[in-house]
């Protein structure tokens, strides 16, 4: 069996296609599972496989990408630990790699979907190497400073979503939005939208995410 370092659930699609298939890769956010995504998820088109992540650390009943790097200010300039953030990126790589071929998928259309820790993660993997991801999707998250800067070859044109909370009182809003910034002056193709919701996914939110993957796959 091909090694894929962290635990996971994979989820085959209910219609299937020809030859490797498309897939979402989802990473959940700190204090939660692999399972908290899947319910997203059920939404997404018939033939899309589903690979969702559990992080490696454990906390609080829970599990999560890294600590918190208060140093800043507090929780709301908060930053990632920076030698945890880089394993658990480097895992999720390795991880998708190993799914790749455990699964059959496509290795040109592979999207991530991040809550929180997750969607921090993902932008962070998106510009870590952007050739590697069709598309992304990040939820309540924001840009690490680690990656502020970056201006690597292949962003411009990524689909990317970015969605936020008016009432986030974890990750405020204004983040999200300084990181759909960013990524449009990098040439991204980015929607994003602010939602009356706390730090969590409410019923609009969901359905413009399932509107954006449909039209990714």
């Amino acid at each position: 069996m091909t090694e894929i370092p962290l635990e996971h659930v994979h989820v085959e699609p209910s219609e299937p296609g020809d030859g490797p298939g498309p897939a979402v890769v989802l990473l959940h956010g700190r204090g939660s599972n692999e399972q908290d995504l899947l319910q997203i998820s059920r939404r997404f088109p018939d033939h899309l496989h589903v690979v969702s992540l559990r992080a490696p650390d454990e906390l609080q009943g829970g599990y999560t990408w890294y600590d918190l790097d208060l140093s800043a200010g507090g929780l709301h300039q908060s930053q990632p630990h920076a030698e945890q953030f880089e394993r658990s990126r480097e895992l999720v790589r390795e991880s998708i790699e190993g799914a790749i071929a455990e699964y059959d998928l496509d290795p040109e259309r592979i999207g991530l979907l991040g809550f929180s820790q997750g969607a921090i993660a993902s932008l962070s993997l998106l510009l870590d190497d952007p050739d590697d991801y069709a598309w992304v999707v990040a939820l309540h998250g924001y840009l690490a400073e680690s990656h502020a800067d970056l201006d690597p070859d292949g962003v411009s044109g990524k689909p990317v979503f970015i969605g936020a909370g008016e009432m986030d009182q974890i990750i405020p809003a204004s983040r999200a939005e300084r990181a759909a910034d960013r990524l449009r002056e990098l040439g991204a193709d980015v929607t994003s939208n602010v939602y009356q919701v706390p730090h969590g996914i409410g019923p609009d939110e969901l359905a413009d995410v399932v509107s954006f993957v449909e039209t990714q796959v």
